[in-house]
This record gives C-alpha cells, structure tokens and sequence, in this order.
C-alpha cells in the first residue's frame, strides 16, 4: 500500500464563522471529526494538522494528530492558495526524514465525512486506469452556471458564452441543461510528486461523489444550525477516541 499523510487544515481566520475549527459540535470540537476520520480509515501513516492557531494546535494534539509547526502568517490569510501549506508542511516532515507517496486533504468543514467515505476514494483512485493525479469530491450543482450573470455597470452579460441560433441557457430549464458539478470540502486525496508542479489536483482528476451528509460543508452560520438539526435527526458523526 503506498506511504501516505492526511493534511487537515485547520486556519485560525475563519471570517463567516468565527472559531468554527475550535467550536462544539455534538460534544467535540469540529476539528476532532477530521482527525477521527483519517485515524479510524487506517490508510494513513501520520495524521498532520496546518494551523496557524496554538489553540488548534493544542486541541489537535488532544485529539491525537501532530502539529510539527505553526503555519507561516503569509500562508495563513483568506487568499493564501492551499500549495503554499501543503508544500510547507511536507517539507517539514520531509526534513524529518518522513516522506509519502499520497497525501488526503481532510478539511474541518465536513464533519460527516467517515472513514468509510476515504476507504472509498483512496479505492477509486489506486483502481484508476490510467493512473489519475487525484481524486477530489464534487456534488451536483444545484446553481447551474448557465444561469448565471455578471454585472457590469447598469447591465448584465451571461457567465457562459452562450450557443449561436439557440435557446440561451439562461432560458432553459435545469433539467435541459447539461450537469455540472461542484468540488466540496469533503476530501482530495493526490500524489505528492504533483506539487512539484506547484499542484494540489493535477491534469487528470477523477470525480468523488458525494451523499449529502459526507459532502455537507459548514461554511456559513445557517450550515452549523443545519448540522446540529442533522444530528438531531440521527445522521452520524465519526467517532471521536
């Protein structure tokens, strides 16, 4: 089985909701979930977190992951590119004389995603043929760009370009418009030899479908409401040692 490190990022900067990767989330912080996931998977050599945060880092060493370092503050800003940590922090671990052939990126934001769920994609991506870079989870937009618009001014102009002689795709119906999927925070697990490249995805990346509860992301305040009602309602959480 190839050599491999799960990444959970976990920045301290969170603007739409505020210490999210700290916050209590059916008993445990919403950082613990990812790091119950990749323990629990079994597919993982080493279970690191990039935080720039010494409360996350504390919380994640609780939680059973190591924190080799604090991110760098230039790499920790809402407009820093995820190569920049992710490079940094197998470079850290390279200088320890640990090296992988497979990383996971395991975002916080998805506390639904399970084992089970990484099992999956790391079969998916071993089984690809030809070998692909990575694989990444994505979910059926429910937004259809071709209905989307840019302003500019008093007017407005279509996203896409639209067809020559038909029926623009703004004027269509969802279901005659082609399907489009979005990536979610769930999971991307890829070969590390492609961030030599400086890549996190690759050319060839193959598509990792999601149910609603392991694609769920809490990225704004009304998304950890709808997660508390989820657990409510018996979806389940990974479990947290």
């Amino acid at each position: 089985m190839p050599s491999a490190v799960a990444l959970v990022p976990a920045r301290a900067g969170s603007e739409r909701v505020p210490g999210k990767n700290v916050r209590e989330l059916g008993g445990h912080p919403l950082l613990a979930y990812s790091i119950a996931a990749a323990a629990g998977s079994g597919l993982f050599e080493a279970v690191v977190v990039s935080t720039d945060s010494a409360e996350c880092a504390q919380v994640a060493i609780r939680y059973g992951a190591e924190v080799p370092a604090l991110r760098p503050e230039e790499m920790a800003t809402s407009s820093s590119p995820d190569i920049e940590w992710v490079k940094h922090m197998l470079a850290l671990l390279d200088a320890e004389g640990r090296s992988f052939e497979l990383f996971a990126l395991l975002r916080p934001t998805s506390p639904f995603r399970s084992a089970g769920t990484i099992r999956r994609a790391w079969g998916q991506l071993l089984a690809s043929d030809p070998p692909a870079d990575s694989i990444r989870a994505v979910e059926l937009c429910r937004q259809h760009p071709g209905k989307m618009w840019t302003i500019d001014g008093q007017l407005m102009t279509p996203l896409l370009p639209q067809p020559a002689g038909e029926v623009p795709t703004h004027s269509r119906q969802y279901q005659a418009l082609p399907e489009v999927y979005v990536q979610n925070s769930s999971l991307e697990i890829a070969w590390t030899r492609i961030t030599e490249q400086n890549e996190i995805a690759g050319e060839r990346v193959l598509p990792f479908l999601t149910d609603p509860s392991e694609g769920f992301t809490i990225d704004y305040p009304e998304d950890w409401e709808a997660a508390e009602r989820m657990i409510r309602a018996g979806v389940p959480l990974p479990p947290v040692s």
